[in-house]
């Protein structure tokens, strides 16, 4: 019986432990779920709070004092540069004598009357063209597109920023580039600063101020630099097309008319030539980097012209057919070679290349230790220099490597008339 009792009392024991066990577990479990509830409770208020800062802050972030004075500094250094460069900048307006001719009513093509009697009275002189150019000079000198003022048998006049005109003289055209200069006679004009393209940065601010569709003189627009050392094919509209290289692309709106106006940095100072605008898409321009002229504009203030030097040859790009053909295994490089027509000489005749002894069939490697390739062009690299400079040509002729050395002569401007 006593075995049987201890039993039981055990038992009972055990039947009376349990529930203070399970009792425990349960508070414990109760705790860490209300100890997790609180801390996702507290996380969801903090993460509420700070969310409503944040979203507070992008809200009243243009109402900020310290962003508002930034701006307003910002605008103000543009007005006050904008100020300060439009009377530099000038509209560029040609006209020619255009014949006048009646309009043709149906009698006349009834009895097929030609054309050239359809003549109404004497020619009169009209607008033909236009764009806009910028003084870089006190007395009168102004450089704008080749384009703009390429008709040799128009008249050209500037229209300054007070709104007088002055008869323009165009001293030279550039067959290089899309470039030219023109001269009013006069004193005291207000003159651009030339600023260095070289260093210009990719989102950096710039401004364009433009005779903008021919009618909006002096209008301004603001972007950034987009991109640097583009190389594109641009055309006017008739035909002809001009490859530019190493231009500058900005999202500032050039417009028609634009062309010829500056491209100018913060400080005021020009960085590029506004030239051209790519079609079918927005906000997309191009100007030609200040760097580019600089030289040429030196050379037209010392002399009244462009001077292009040249070593007279023509050329192709080495390729894979040309390379086995003369098997030889350069992938850089240009081939000295004739046109199709009997006048189109490989070396010009008593040019620097035929006094230097190129010849047809010449293979030109480098120009003073740089290769030529597709970056490093010929025309690119003797643009580079001036007329007198000497420069060293690795060259193939007949099997072997040589090096010559070419006097650079001075190139005819054929657009200058």
């Amino acid at each position: 019986m006593e075995n049987e009792n201890n039993i039981d009392q055990t038992i009972h024991m055990n039947m009376e432990k349990k529930p203070v066990r399970e009792s425990r577990v349960m508070s414990l479990m109760l705790m860490i779920a209300i100890s997790l509830l609180v801390s996702i409770v507290g996380s969801a208020i903090v993460c509420t709070f700070v969310f409503d800062r944040y979203i507070q802050k992008l809200g009243t972030q243009q109402s900020d004092p310290v962003v508002k004075k930034v701006v307003q500094m910002q605008d103000d250094s543009i007005v006050d540069m904008v100020e300060n460069v439009s009377p530099a900048v000038v509209s560029i307006v040609a006209k020619k004598e255009v014949a006048q001719y009646r309009q043709m009513s149906p009698f006349d093509l009834f009895f097929g009357v030609p054309q050239q009697e359809q003549q109404n009275g004497p020619s009169e002189k009209q607008k033909v063209g236009g764009g806009t150019g910028f003084f870089v000079s006190a007395d009168g000198m102004i450089i704008t597109n080749r384009h703009v003022v390429v008709d040799a048998d128009a008249e050209y006049t500037v229209l300054t920023n007070d709104g007088t005109e002055h008869p323009a003289t165009v001293l030279a055209r550039d067959e290089y580039l899309d470039f030219a200069v023109l001269k009013v006679e006069g004193n005291d004009f207000t003159a651009v600063e030339l600023g260095d393209s070289s260093a210009i940065k990719l989102g950096q601010t710039v401004v364009a101020i433009g005779n903008s569709l021919g009618e909006f003189s002096n209008s301004v627009s603001r972007g950034i630099v987009s991109g640097v050392q583009r190389n594109i094919v641009a055309g006017s509209g008739f035909g002809d097309t001009e490859e530019l290289t190493d231009i500058i692309q900005t999202d500032a709106a050039i417009n028609f008319g634009n062309s010829g106006g500056p491209l100018l940095d913060l400080n005021g100072k020009v960085i590029g030539i506004n030239t051209a605008v790519a079609q079918g898409a927005e906000n997309i321009g191009f100007a030609i980097p200040i760097s580019q002229v600089m030289r040429l504009i030196d050379d037209v203030k010392a002399t009244g012209k462009i001077s292009r030097p040249f070593i007279g040859v023509r050329y192709v790009a080495m390729t894979d057919e040309i390379r086995k053909a003369l098997n030889v295994s350069y992938d850089y490089g240009i081939l000295v070679v004739r046109g199709d027509k009997i006048t189109d000489f490989a070396v010009l005749p008593g040019s620097p290349a035929d006094e230097a002894g190129l010849m047809e069939n010449d293979i030109i490697l480098e120009i003073n230790g740089e290769k030529i390739d597709e970056t490093n062009t010929l025309t690119k690299k003797i643009a580079e220099h001036s007329v007198g400079d000497t420069i060293t040509l690795k060259i193939w002729h007949k099997g072997e490597e040589k090096e010559i050395k070419v006097l650079l002569e001075e190139k005819m401007d054929l657009n200058k008339k």
